[in-house]
């Protein structure tokens, strides 16, 4: 299990428990605490997903880059280069 998984973990206990503490002494700050909570519930669920697909770091935040420019989609997803410019039109 990869390490920033288990610090998400650990992080969603501790707030869940602070949460349930706040209530408990009358206090609505605990809807900060839950809101950490999921927070950090969503992290957990991220890094764990990411290591059973053997994803890297870089390979989930690297943009697709080619050899004649990014690639991406326009407004409308068409597909877009920097070649192309826009929805496939050749810039001139």
């Amino acid at each position: 299990m990869p390490r920033l998984a288990l610090y998400a973990i650990a992080v969603c206990v501790l707030a869940v428990v602070a949460a349930v503490f706040s209530f408990v002494q009358g206090s609505w700050l605990g809807i900060v605490w839950v809101l950490l909570a999921g927070l950090s519930s969503n992290m957990a669920w991220f890094y764990l997903r990411r290591h059973r697909a053997g994803l890297s770091p870089a390979a989930v935040t690297t943009p697709a880059v080619r050899a004649d420019g990014p690639v991406g989609r326009d407004a409308v997803g068409q597909p877009w280069t920097a070649q192309t410019g826009s929805a496939g039109r050749q810039n001139r």
